[in-house]
């Protein structure tokens, strides 16, 4: 009986033995498959990924090389000269050009260059809307189409729509609807969007126009003041040492370089009266 046992197990094991070198047979090469498909796949997926590191370090090299030259306008060549890896590159390279033409006072130039390298159809979105936004950052050029660039730009979830929505509000401004530019900051200053130093730009902003300020497109020119020399103290004080009143009548506060202030007024026709801080 145990002889019968021992038999028949020794069969079935065999049994086992040539099924399991028959489903090897029939299957090996589908894991012999599995096994290269993976490792050429992560063989691939290096080989390309240092082909990008490779390709970024080339391109970074020759932004920095270009970057390094004498004068503007060798820079604007030299940036023009190197070729981009994909359209963010030219995006870049654009911002990079601009930023050199807009320091070489050619602002207009600038501008096309940016508009014309967001135009390219495969770049991000990103990309695109901060191209626009600078360019109109250095030539508005039309208010209509400005306004029109602008409202894509200040659409909920773009990337600068609080930038865009700012700059909608100076053009308001600019165009005298002070009404609908105020408005605008007012949004902006409770904006999820925006950062802290952009809410507290509106804010000042909406301080200064219900003031009564007016927004100028550029700053004054300084003006170049005489070199009167230095003052003798006999031609400011008078007879008694006492402070001259200002020559052209409107109230100031003001001080001597000796460290003796007063202060200057108008009311009811009469200058105010100058007194020392101290003796």
């Amino acid at each position: 009986m145990a002889n019968t046992d021992s038999f028949i197990d020794e069969v079935t094991e065999e049994v086992r033995r040539d099924r399991l070198f028959a489903f090897f047979r029939k299957w090996a090469w589908l894991a012999v498959l599995i096994v290269v498909v993976l490792v050429g796949g992560a063989g691939f997926l290096e080989y390309r990924r240092a082909q990008a590191v490779a390709t970024s370090q080339a391109f970074g090299d020759a932004v920095i090389a270009a970057l390094d030259q004498a004068d503007s306008a060798a820079r604007i060549s030299a940036l023009e000269a190197v070729d981009p890896p994909g359209a963010a590159g030219e995006v870049l390279l654009a911002l990079l050009a601009a930023g050199e033409a807009a320091e070489d006072e050619d602002r207009v130039a600038a501008a096309a260059r940016l508009r014309a390298a967001a135009e390219a159809p495969d770049l991000p979105v990103r990309y695109r809307h901060l191209a626009l936004l600078k360019a109109h950052l250095l030539d508005q050029g039309d208010p209509a189409e400005a306004r029109l660039v602008l409202g894509v730009l200040a659409e909920p979830g773009a990337p600068y729509a609080a930038l865009a929505e700012e700059q909608l509000a100076l053009l308001d401004i600019s165009e005298g609807d002070l009404e609908a530019g105020i408005e605008r900051l007012r949004r902006l200053e409770i904006a999820a969007e925006a950062t802290p130093g952009l809410q507290q730009r509106a804010g000042q902003l909406i301080v200064a126009l219900e003031s009564g300020a007016a927004l100028v497109d550029t700053a004054p020119e300084p003006v170049a003041e005489p070199d009167a020399g230095p003052v003798d103290p006999a031609d400011a004080l008078g007879g008694d040492g006492a402070l001259l009143p200002p020559t052209d009548g409107d109230a100031a506060d003001g001080a001597v370089e000796d460290g003796t202030a007063a202060e200057a007024g108008t009311g009811d026709g009469e200058e105010g009266a100058e007194a020392p801080a101290d003796q």
